[in-house]
């Protein structure tokens, strides 16, 4: 048994200062995990145990979908890296080191390079797949802000699998069966979970979903409509207007150059609008009738800064996280005061899109012009002049200016139609619990994996990468499973199955308290005794409480009158039992969930 008068444990009354969230207060003042560094936590007894728990279902259904177990390690060469582009596409994510000898070294991120290695020293034939593959291991990503406990951290357990199969066809079934299999997973661990399209990033291949979790304190914004379509904000594309033709084009008016003085931004600009150039139709201007420019510099992996010019409908404000995936690899930051400085077609305030792009046969600038989707040909806009106190009022797009290519940027809003055509979109959080993909055959094609065919010829193997975030799925539970008093925990996962409290003074209730773990422990329980002789039972409830073990019995005054009660965490209900009914009760409590 465990006592906890000799367990490696200590309760905490007060959360931690850097706690903003209940997981991260909760499990560590319960004692399941302590700070070593920002973003590094050091897991103890009782926390390991519900990691154990978690990574045992997720194990259980990895070998129940047919995948295999190995372990690779987590300090690894620069070569494959290399290979792939990562070791500069990860940019400062990456935690690099040399040994001795001056050789680079990295602290594994991720291992897709390690598994295609593995298969392609192993398997030569397209009779040694469809394979499987999976691991549950240390991953390090050096986060710029770790924040929340163990949703966002620098160190951190990961479930990854990868499926290696001789054509898409096999690759479409691994991807299901897995898919199926996560299903199982979040069933077990009681996570609610929205399957959502998701963009690859730095992952690439084709399809891409991830697992969300529906929680306020998510990273992840989560689109959804009633019927059926559900996406991470940087996957949703927009419902964009039909173009017109030519013809139609050919009989819009002409676009005209208006004074607008001191109108640079959206808000001023559609008032001056509004007051001095009222629109012939009657109705009032509109931010929407705007378009709102946004001057970026992207920087590639060597360094390499160029300006880029992204438009937007002036009534939306950009999402970074959707710029970030369009503008993948290449990083990006607004521009500064120096950067107008230096590139002085971009009149602050006043840009507009006439005279940007690439092609420089039509007249442009050579600076890269990227539009929303709803900047379709035809549409009628009112843009910057590219002259201070100037606006251009009836621009059309593909007559008056041409975009060098579409971009993702702007928000998605409430209401919002879903690209699928089901209807209205509405915004929630989300908090990825796992993500699949259909990698493909990047990481094969970079590393050369093949396999011989049915032909005897050589073929490059198609690949499928399936991961689970596992010390994240134990912040979820904490944050799922909790009340005012402490953790809750799911009886799959919890750390032990019953807290047995003596709480009264004489020897006759330790000594009972002693009788009743052994029955439970000859029952295969596993439990956590509170033997400690000079604490007070105010003491032993509230800690019982914060640790969250789903059964507790407490042996304790009442005992002289042949009573001992056996509580349940999760309702709080509180049954009062003879000692010799208490291990049937218990049982019967374990047996129901």
């Amino acid at each position: 048994m465990l006592r906890m008068s000799t367990a490696f444990l200590r309760t905490l009354r007060d959360n931690p200062a850097d706690a903003e969230v209940a997981s991260h207060q909760l499990l560590v003042r319960a004692g399941y995990i302590r700070r070593a560094a920002p973003g590094i936590y050091t897991w103890l007894p009782l926390g390991l145990k519900v990691l154990r728990k978690v990574e045992q279902i997720v194990r259980e259904e990895m070998d129940a979908a047919g995948s295999q177990e190995l372990l690779f390690p987590g300090l690894l060469p620069r070569e494959p890296y290399e290979a792939t582009d990562r070791w500069a596409e990860y940019g400062d994510n990456l935690f690099r080191l040399q040994d001795r000898k001056g050789a680079d070294m990295l602290l594994a991120p991720t291992h897709e390079e390690m598994f295609t290695l593995a298969v392609k020293d192993l398997c030569s034939s397209y009779k040694d797949l469809p394979l499987s593959l999976y691991q549950i291991q240390h991953k390090y990503r050096d986060e710029l802000r770790p924040r929340a406990g163990l949703l966002r951290v620098r160190e951190f357990v990961m479930k990854d699998a990868y499926s290696f199969d001789i054509d898409d066809e096999g690759l479409h079934r691994s991807y299901a069966q897995m898919r199926e299999a996560y299903k199982r997973v979040f069933e077990r661990l009681g996570l609610e979970v929205v399957i959502a399209k998701a963009d690859a990033g730095a992952m690439g291949g084709s399809q891409s979903e991830e697992f969300l979790h529906p929680t306020e304190i998510g990273e992840d914004t989560l689109v959804m409509s009633d019927g059926g379509y559900a996406a991470n904000v940087e996957a949703v594309t927009t419902v964009a207007p039909e173009p017109l033709t030519a013809e139609q084009i050919a009989e819009l008016p002409a676009a005209r150059t208006a004074r607008t003085p001191g109108a640079s931004t959206i808000a001023s600009l559609v008032d001056h609008l509004n007051e001095a150039q009222p629109r012939e139709d009657g109705r009032a201007w509109e931010k929407s009738d705007t378009l709102k420019a946004l001057a970026y510099i992207t920087i590639d992996a060597d360094g390499a800064e160029e300006p880029l010019l992204v438009m937007i409908p002036g009534d939306r404000e950009a999402d970074e996280k959707r710029l970030e995936v369009a503008l993948a690899p290449r990083e990006f930051r607004p521009f500064t005061e120096d950067d107008f400085t230096r590139h002085p077609q971009f009149a602050k305030g006043y840009i507009g899109p006439v005279g940007f792009g690439l092609d420089t046969d039509a007249g442009a600038n050579g600076i890269r012009v990227l539009v929303d989707p709803r900047v379709q040909a035809g549409t009628v806009w009112v843009a910057g002049a590219n002259s201070a106190d100037e606006h251009t009022i009836g621009l059309v797009a593909g007559r008056d200016f041409q975009a060098d290519g579409f971009i993702e940027a702007a928000e998605v809003r409430d209401g919002d139609q879903a690209p699928d055509g089901s209807g209205p979109l509405r915004l929630t959080r989300g908090m990825e619990m796992g993500h699949i993909f259909e990698l493909g055959r990047k990481y094969a094609e970079a590393l050369d994996l093949q396999v011989l065919d049915q032909n005897g010829k050589q073929k490059t193997v198609t690949m499928g990468s399936y991961g689970i975030g596992v010390t994240r799925a134990v912040a979820a539970i904490a944050e799922k499973h909790h009340d005012e008093k402490g953790l809750a925990w799911p009886r799959s996962i919890a750390p032990m199955d019953v807290h047995v409290l003596a709480t009264g003074k004489g020897t006759e209730v330790f000594e009972k308290a002693e009788e009743i773990v052994a029955a439970l422990e000859a029952e295969g329980l596993d439990v956590l005794f509170d033997d400690r002789p000079k604490v007070s039972p105010g003491v032993k409830f509230k800690d019982s409480e914060l640790l969250g073990i789903p059964t507790s019995v407490v042996i304790g005054r009442s005992l002289a009158d042949g009573v001992v009660e056996v509580r349940d965490r999760a309702s709080g209900s509180i049954d009062e039992v003879s000692p010799d009914e208490v291990v049937a009760r218990v049982l019967q409590q374990v047996r129901e969930g």
